[in-house]
C-alpha cells in the first residue's frame, strides 16, 4: 500500500490543473447573453442592463445659463469701481429669453436661468450693491464668469450610456436630464440555486449528529442578489441521481443558469459532475485555485450549470471569482474583472507554486490583515472579512509591509 499523504491539499502529480486565468478565458469565450430585451421607463430601470446605446436627444444644458443668483451683463470688467444700470425685467429659472439686454446694462438673473442675448457674464448678488436702479461693485471680473455654456456637459447626439452598462442612480439622472423617458434593457437574469447532499438539513429542522445545516443556499441567494440578478431557490436535493436529474430539469425550466453546491468532485456521491459528464457537456472542473478545487462547469438542456464546491468558503470564493464575471456576460453586460488595489500586508506568509490563492481579509490601520485560519471550513472568516487577498499562481513569500492585492467585496460587484 502506498503511504498516506499528510497534505490533502497537495496537487496530484501528473494531473493537469487548469490555471485560474485559463479557466476564466475559457468562460469568457464560451458564454454570451441569454436574456431577451424589453422596454422599461427610466424611473424603473435601476440596476437593469442596457441592451442598446443611448444617445442624448438634446444638449445639457440646452442653453447657456447662470450657475449663481446674481446680475448678468456683457463682457467682463477690469479693476476699479463699476456702475451698471439695471433693466426692469429679471430672468428666473425656466423662462425663455424673449429680448436682448442692451449693451451697458445688467439684468437680475437666478440660478439655472438661461442667459438672454446681451449677457455672457454674471456677478454674484452678494458681490454687488443695488442702488438707484443700478448695480455697484468693485472689479475685476472675467468675461464668462459664473456661467455655463450650452452643451458643455452633453451635446445632442452624444452617446451617454453604452449597451451592456448596468444603470446606476447617476445614470438615471443623466438620462432624465436630456429627456430620455424609456430605455431598452435586458430582462433580469434568473439564477437557480440548488444545494445537494444527504448531510444537509434546513435551519428550522432538527439536525442529527452527522448532519449540518445548509449554509450555502441562503449565502448564494444573497450573493446573487447583490450581483444584480434574480435568485431562484431550487431547494435541497439528497444524493440521489434521479432526484438531482429532476431538479436540474426544474432549474432549466425556471432559470437561465443554475448554481449547485456539493457533488462537483469525482467521488461516488458526486452526482453533479457525473450527470454533466453523462450529458456530454462537462467543460472543466480541476481548477488550480485555493479554496475551491472541485468546480464543475457544464450545460444541462442548453442552460449553463456551475457546480460549486460544497464547502461554503470555497463556494463563495468560486462564485465571486468565476460566477460573477460569467453571470455578467450571461445577463448582457460586459465581462467584469475584479477591481482590487495594492495594500501593505499586515501579515507574513510563504506560498507554494501551483495555485491561485484567495485569503479572507480586511483592512485595518492602512494594512490588510488575513483571517487567522486558512481552513475553508471556517465560515466565520467570511463574516469577519471585507474582501479577499489574491496571491498569484507562483511561489512567493509575503513579508510584513509588502504590497499585496486586496479585492473588496464591491470589487467583485457584490
Amino acid at each position: 500500500m502506498p503511504p498516506l499523504k499528510n497534505d490533502c491539499f497537495a496537487l496530484p502529480p501528473g494531473v493537469h490543473w487548469t490555471p485560474v486565468d485559463e479557466a476564466l478565458a475559457d468562460l469568457r469565450t464560451r458564454l454570451s447573453c441569454v436574456v431577451e430585451q424589453e422596454i422599461v421607463p427610466v424611473a424603473d430601470a435601476l440596476d437593469r442592463i442596457l441592451a442598446t446605446d443611448i444617445t442624448a436627444p438634446r444638449a445639457h444644458p440646452p442653453l447657456p445659463n447662470t450657475a449663481v443668483d446674481g446680475y448678468g451683463f456683457l463682457n467682463g470688467r477690469g479693476e476699479g469701481d463699476h456702475h451698471i444700470p439695471l433693466v426692469a425685467q429679471h430672468m428666473p429659472a425656466g423662462a425663455t429669453p424673449d429680448a436682448s439686454v442692451p449693451a451697458g446694462t445688467a439684468i437680475q438673473i437666478l440660478t439655472g436661468a438661461a442667459l438672454p442675448p446681451g449677457v455672457d457674464t454674471v456677478i454674484l448678488q452678494e458681490d454687488v450693491t443695488v442702488e438707484d436702479d443700478a448695480i455697484h461693485f468693485t472689479g475685476p471680473i472675467k468675461q464668462g464668469a459664473n456661467t455655463r455654456k450650452a452643451g458643455e456637459d452633453v451635446e445632442a447626439g452624444d452617446v451617454i450610456a453604452q449597451a451592456g452598462r448596468r444603470l446606476t442612480p447617476a445614470d438615471l439622472a443623466l438620462l432624465s436630464a436630456v429627456g430620455v423617458a424609456e430605455v431598452r434593457v435586458r430582462r433580469s437574469l434568473r439564477v437557480g440555486i440548488l444545494s445537494t447532499g444527504d448531510e444537509l438539513v434546513q435551519p428550522d429542522d432538527d439536525a442529527g449528529p452527522g448532519q449540518i445545516y445548509d449554509a450555502n443556499r441562503p449565502m448564494l441567494r444573497g450573493l446573487i442578489a447583490r450581483l444584480g440578478h434574480v435568485p431562484v431557490d431550487l431547494g435541497h436535493v439528497v444524493d440521489d441521481r434521479a432526484a438531482l436529474r429532476a431538479r436540474l430539469d426544474q432549474g432549466a425550466e425556471q432559470a437561465d443558469v443554475t448554481f449547485t453546491s456539493g457533488g462537483a468532485s469525482a467521488g461516488d456521491a458526486d452526482h453533479v459532475s457525473a450527470l454533466l459528464n453523462e450529458a456530454g457537456a462537462m467543460a472543466l472542473w480541476r481548477v488550480a485555485i485555493k479554496p475551491g478545487r472541485p468546480l464543475a462547469l457544464g450545460m444541462w438542456q442548453g442552460k449553463p450549470v456551475f457546480g460549486l464546491p460544497g464547502n461554503p468558503v470555497a463556494a463563495m470564493v468560486c462564485t465571486l471569482v468565476f460566477g460573477a464575471p460569467a453571470l455578467s456576460l450571461l445577463a448582457g453586460a460586459d465581462w467584469k474583472s475584479p477591481q482590487g488595489f495594492m495594500v501593505p500586508a499586515g501579515f507574513a506568509k510563504t506560498k507554494k507554486a501551483g495555485r491561485r490563492e484567495f485569503s479572507r481579509a480586511r483592512i485595518r490601520g492602512g494594512q490588510v490583515e488575513v483571517f487567522a485560519s486558512e481552513g475553508s471550513g471556517r465560515i466565520s472568516g467570511l463574516s469577519w472579512a471585507e474582501g479577499l487577498v489574491e496571491l498569484p499562481d507562483e511561489a512567493m513569500s509575503v513579508r510584513q509591509g509588502d504590497l499585496v492585492r486586496f479585492i473588496p467585496w464591491a470589487g467583485f460587484g457584490a
